[in-house]
Parts: structure tokens; sequence; C-alpha cells
């Protein structure tokens, strides 16, 4: 039974020790040397803290170490809040204030505003030969496993809390209705501190695939992102619908074609230029429409009848999620017939703990 989403990396270690596990423009990482940066970093950092199911902040800059990062915090029993350093400092100062992390993680030199805290690289704390605990073996699958702020434009942001069993069951849900094969390799688009990642991360941990980080620049130059794209093989995209309207405008496919055999979107509503543009260029490819907010755990819905459908109208959000219940209300009516409007509510394990330090949300 998995109740830890470390024991997706741990598996894939064992069965595919040597295959590329995470990548980026600069390096690439075997499942074995990421279990074992991840258990002396882990290790060191639960010795310096001493406790467990606390927050621990990542400030990095988009690379491997950004998931090893993750993945340590995770080793020591606590959870993780990434944190883009290049976010406006009041921004990161107001996230320091509601999480009062235990530590961050954070590349050398990064200022750290707002923050009474200890601060580790990661290089530091993989170098040390810290007595193994494996505290994260001790975690219940219903402890947190990240916080992800959203965007605020709501209102201030808040911190969601989302536990691993939230994770687990929207991994085994993507893995059961779309059938992702082992070894299969993502290309991540999305950053870190925005929840389109996370499925990037952990179905390619769960099938043993590989995850290709693409930095943003890419996408200011197709040329180079499809170069990458065939390079590194990538055959899922899970992106957000921003970076598909960049492709199409850019007309990124006029040469030729990477060799994606999987897209997902989500984010905002696809127009219909754009979603022709890639489904006529990729005429092998399967497309599927997604649909939630961060506080559902990534997604609660998913529309991958798309080709049958598609003829320039709007694409629908289609069917919940396994273990997700979705409907529509009028105040406390239940609406039943068709046509009527009313707003979207969630219940299921995806759902998340709640906004953390925010009881009154």
């Amino acid at each position: 039974m998995i109740y830890n989403v470390l024991q997706y990396l741990k598996r894939s270690a064992e069965r595919h020790p040597d295959r590329t596990a995470i990548a980026d423009s600069e390096r690439s990482l075997s499942y074995s040397e990421v279990w074992t940066t991840v258990s002396s970093a882990g290790n060191a950092l639960q010795k310096e803290l001493g406790r467990t199911g606390t927050p621990v902040a990542v400030m990095l800059n988009r690379s491997t170490d950004d998931l090893l990062a993750f993945f340590s915090v995770l080793f020591s029993g606590n959870f993780y809040i990434p944190i883009d350093p290049a976010l406006p400092r009041e921004r990161i100062m107001s996230i320091m204030r509601t999480m009062e992390p235990a530590a961050v993680i954070a590349a050398s030199g990064t200022e750290v505003p707002y923050n009474d805290s200890p601060v580790f690289t990661l290089e530091v704390l993989a170098k040390n030969s810290a007595q193994a605990h494996d505290a994260w073996r001790f975690c219940k699958d219903t402890d947190p496993l990240y916080v992800i702020f959203t965007s605020g434009s709501t209102g201030e942001p808040k911190g969601v809390a989302v536990s691993h069993r939230s994770v687990i069951d929207m991994v085994d849900g993507f893995c059961e209705i779309f059938g992702f094969e082992e070894g299969s390799v993502f290309g991540n688009q999305a950053p870190f501190d925005f929840d389109i990642s996370v499925k990037d991360i952990y179905i390619s941990l769960a099938v043993c695939g590989t995850l290709e980080i693409l930095e943003q620049r890419l996408f200011s130059f197709p040329g180079l992102l499809i170069d990458r794209l065939s390079e590194r093989s990538v055959d899922t995209a899970i992106w957000a619908v921003p970076a598909m309207k960049i492709i199409s405008s850019l007309n990124a496919f006029r040469d030729r074609v990477p060799p994606l055999r999987r897209v997902m979107f989500s984010g905002e509503l696809i127009p219909p230029k754009t979603l022709d543009y890639w489904t006529s260029h990729l005429p092998d490819a399967s497309f599927v429409n997604l649909y939630g907010p961060t506080e559902i755990t990534c997604n609660c819905t998913y529309y991958d009848g798309i080709r049958a459908h598609f003829g320039g109208n709007e694409i629908p959000i289609g069917l919940a999620f396994p273990n997700c219940e979705v409907r529509l209300f009028v105040g406390d009516r239940l609406i039943t017939g068709e046509g009527e409007v009313g707003e979207i509510c969630v219940s299921g394990s995806c759902l998340a703990l709640g906004y953390y330090n925010r009881p009154d949300e």
C-alpha cells in the first residue's frame, strides 16, 4: 500500500536504478543518484530540526535541485513550501509570515526576507553523514505533503495544504484512466510553485519515468524548445493553456513537431484556434482537458473526447475523477436539470487539508 509519495521514488530506484529520473539543461540524475542524495540530505535535515510535521521552505531556481530539496524535506518527515525567489519581496514575506518555516533550503547567496529560521543549501545537507532516521516512514498518508499558495486573484493569497493521500489518489486516478506507460518522459513546463507541476513530478515517479525540466526561456525560442523535446524524447506534456497558446502563436511546429503522444492542459479555457493548431499538427496524440483549483489537488474533472467532440466549440470539463464527487448547487439546492447555472462543489480524497494557519477560511 502506498501511504507516502517517497515510496514511488524508492520503488523506482529499486526497479530501475540507472534510469534517468530527473534532468534539466545542465545535468541528469538517475533514480539511484536521486535516492542517495535525498537520503543523505533528508537525514541531515532531520538531525538539524529534530522534529517532523513542520513546514520547510524551498527557494531555488527551477532545476533538478528543487526536486532533490522537495524529496529531502519529505525524507526528513516534514513538508515543503515551494517559493520562487523572483517573487516580489512583499509576497515572499507574506508567505514566510503565514508559514513560519522551521528551516529554509535555498541556493547560496539567496536573500531570504522576514526569516528567523536556519537557512541550508542542498549541497551542504547532502554532504553530511548524519545517522539514518528514515523519519518519512513514520508519516501518515493524511499528513501534509506540500503547501502551495494561491495567486491571490480573488483576495489575499492563501497557502493550500495538501496531504500525501490526496496526491496518491490523484496519481492513481491518472494512471488508471490514462494508462501512462512505464518510462514515460514528461516535459515539465509549470513552475514548481504552481500545482500543475505536481502531476509531472509524482506521476513520473510512479511510472518510473523521466522528468525533463524545461527552462522558461525555451518558450520564447520555439526552435530550441522543439529541439529539446525531440532530443530528450519527451512524450507527455501536462501544460498550462498559456504555454500552448505561445506555441501556436509562434507557429512553433512549422518545421517539425516533437514526439508528443499525450497532451494534457488546464488553467483556463483553451481557445478553439489554439486547440485546432495542436490537434492538426499532432494527429496521433491524445488530448485531455483538465479542470480544477489548487484546493482539490490539481484537478477534479477530465475530458478526453476532444477529437470526437471538437468542432470549434468550447470544450467541456468532463467527468469526475475516481473517489471524487462533483455537484452543482444554487444555494443549498442541488441542480439536477440541464441548462441551470450553479456553483461547483467538490468532495472526496482530493480535497485539500485546508488553508494553512487560516482556519477562518
